[in-house]
């Protein structure tokens, strides 16, 4: 009697072990299609802070996202080690920025079904880039600005697109998140709209002043807000030479620009000599990189709040 009651009760506990692993497959299964389910979507890796910031808005607490971009390294021009292409393999999405801004691409085996190329849709709007010389500065080593310009999202309309583009692929791929992802979408793409409105309006106020910048990163933002711009290639920490003093001063026979705009703050040294040429600088973060304190909205708030002195 004994055995058949433990038979019995081993069976029951046999039956619910299958039932709560059938249970457990079913969800994870509901989970992996974006259907149902409490768990998180898989991990999503984003190629520059900008897509992390949008995949963030649009997904909320509904996946993890990835930057593998050390914090000293420009994501442009960032070489991924293996861990870092393990951790792509492994990932749900892997968001690209496009504009030939992965130069990695060709090189890593990965899923074409999990490649978000969000610039795609307005490839036809890239700034290609004919006289670029080559250069070095910090861990990423020499480097060219030549072929497509890369900084896309610079023009707040087309960092709509992106997100655009990356919400409508999530849509698709995780359904069981639309309602959210479209919420989501509506929020951020209002907050991109705010920030294009507002340096339209600033640099419309005296759109023909001459600027200098120091790096050939701001081509969509000149086109979109008609910036009146010459670049060079200075680093904010590096004193330039002689030759490119002097050649500074021959773009200023023509291009009398009394503010260059940098991607961060230079050195006291570079500063004093640029105000004695009567240049003044300005900071306008492309914030590439996950920023120290802030994110991407905050840090472009900064930047139009930077210009002001510029165009008033």
């Amino acid at each position: 009697m004994q055995r058949a009651l433990k038979s019995t009760h081993l069976g029951k506990t046999l039956l619910n072990c299958c039932a709560a692993l059938l249970l457990s497959a079913q969800g994870a299964v509901a989970n992996a299609d974006g259907l149902a389910g409490t768990g998180p979507v898989p991990d999503i890796v984003a190629s520059n802070y900008p897509l992390v910031y949008f995949a963030e808005r649009l997904f909320g607490s509904h996946a993890r996202v990835d930057l593998p971009v050390p914090p000293d390294q420009d994501p442009a021009f960032w070489k991924p080690s293996f861990p870092a292409i393990a951790l792509m393999q492994k990932a749900g999405l892997v968001v690209l920025n496009g504009a030939d801004y992965e130069k990695w691409l060709p090189k890593v085996a990965l899923s074409r079904l999990k490649l978000v190329d969000t610039s795609a849709g307005f490839k036809n709007s890239y700034i290609v880039i004919d006289d670029a010389i080559i250069h070095s500065h910090g861990p990423d080593g020499e480097h060219s600005h030549a072929g497509t310009a890369f900084t896309t999202w610079l023009d707040f309309t087309q960092a709509e697109q992106q997100a655009d583009a990356l919400a409508s692929v999530a849509i698709k791929k995780y359904p069981g998140l639309k309602t959210e992802i479209t919420h989501n979408l509506q929020s951020l793409q209002a907050d991109l709209r705010q920030l294009d409105d507002e340096l339209r309006r600033l640099v419309a106020s005296n759109q023909t002043r001459p600027l200098f910048a120091s790096h050939p990163v701001y081509q969509y933002l000149a086109r979109r807000y008609g910036l009146n711009l010459k670049s060079v290639h200075w680093e904010a920490n590096e004193m330039p030479a002689e030759d490119e003093w002097k050649n500074m001063q021959q773009l200023m026979k023509n291009h009398h620009a009394q503010w260059m705009i940098w991607e961060s703050l230079p050195d006291s040294p570079i500063t004093e000599r640029l105000n004695s040429l009567g240049i003044k600088n300005a900071v306008f973060d492309p914030c590439a990189n996950r920023p120290e304190q802030g994110d991407f909205l905050s840090v472009m708030r900064r930047n139009i709040e930077n210009l002001s002195p510029v165009f008033n």
